[in-house]
């Protein structure tokens, strides 16, 4: 098994002090895990270190997934590329119980060792998961891209209502899933809401993303959202989608409701008086400016180092 590691220190500055840094976000998908647990699914959760100083340092960690063979994490790693530097890096999967808990005591699932510049020059890495004793233990993905310098926060709150029954004895068990776009039309998941349980008019929790994770700085660029029923042994159900913008999503309650038909395209395309799968509303978009010190620095402010 795969040792646990220590939370990282400080990291050491660049050997070139005119060297560039620049923050990039690492997010991770797996396909085809080792199943190990015997009733269920394994629970996936990646942890990312870094080399340095003659070791292995946790830089980071997703959130675990219950029930997923085939994850694809929300919670993305952000670390700092020093250009012409080599930085290995290691991502290691676990089926853990608890994601506190003591790496020691989870199951490993496979690792990858890679160079950050070979994320950074390929639009998506993916390669085996090795695992010893083990054929073939699935792979992991891994897309990297530059942050924007934007400390901007926004303020989220959605509904739903009419959405489609998907369980046999119920009602639907509703969550969101936010993903953006890329440059080559792909795109990456950066948040999900909590699950509601037995209902077709959810009233989702409110909740701040901060204008990087949510569209790095770029008010149009797309943002998919889809629906999804959630089931308890992960094989959730695809309720419907639609695609916005900051940009658009920014005049919700000024003073309306912003509302998108959830549309399921197979569905669509079979019925030909097909609608919707029900409506979304966002009730409220606020987007609060956090200003840096050399934003500050920048409109004048005078400083005293006496």
């Amino acid at each position: 098994m795969a040792q646990p590691y220590a939370s990282a220190p400080p990291m050491p500055a660049p050997t070139n002090p005119t060297s560039l840094i620049t923050k990039v976000q690492l997010s991770i998908s797996c396909n085809g895990l080792v199943d190990k647990d015997v009733l269920s699914k394994s629970d996936p959760m990646a942890v990312v270190c870094i080399f340095s100083g003659n070791q292995w340092v946790e830089v980071g960690r997703t959130e675990q997934i219950k029930d997923n063979l085939n994850p694809n994490f929300a919670q993305s790693v952000t670390v700092d590329y020093h250009f012409e530097e080599l930085q290995k890096l290691k991502f290691s999967v676990y089926d853990i119980d608890d994601p506190k808990a003591d790496l020691r005591k989870a199951d490993f699932l496979g690792e990858l060792e890679c160079t950050l510049g070979q994320l950074v020059s390929s639009q998506k890495y993916s390669k085996p998961l090795q695992l010893p004793g083990t054929g073939n233990a699935g792979t992991i993905s891994i897309t990297a891209e530059e942050l924007a310098t934007n400390h901007d926060l926004v303020d989220f709150t959605f509904r739903a209502s009419k959405l489609d029954k998907k369980d046999f004895f119920g009602k639907s068990d509703p969550y969101l899933e936010f993903s953006r776009a890329k440059e080559d039309g792909s795109f990456v998941v950066f948040h999900r809401t909590e699950v509601i349980k037995n209902t077709l008019n959810p009233s989702w929790k409110p909740f701040r993303l901060s204008v990087v994770d949510l569209c790095n700085a770029d008010l149009n660029r797309t943002i998919k959202v889809d629906c999804y029923d959630w089931d308890s042994d992960g094989s959730h159900d695809f309720i419907g989608q639609f695609t916005t913008n900051l940009n658009e999503m920014e005049k919700a309650g000024k003073p309306n409701e912003l509302s998108w038909p959830c549309i399921n395209a197979k569905k669509k395309a079979k019925k030909k008086n097909y609608n919707n799968s029900g409506m979304i509303y966002l009730s409220r978009c606020v987007i609060t400016k956090r200003y840096s010190f050399l934003d500050y620095v920048t409109a004048g402010l005078q400083l005293n180092f006496s």
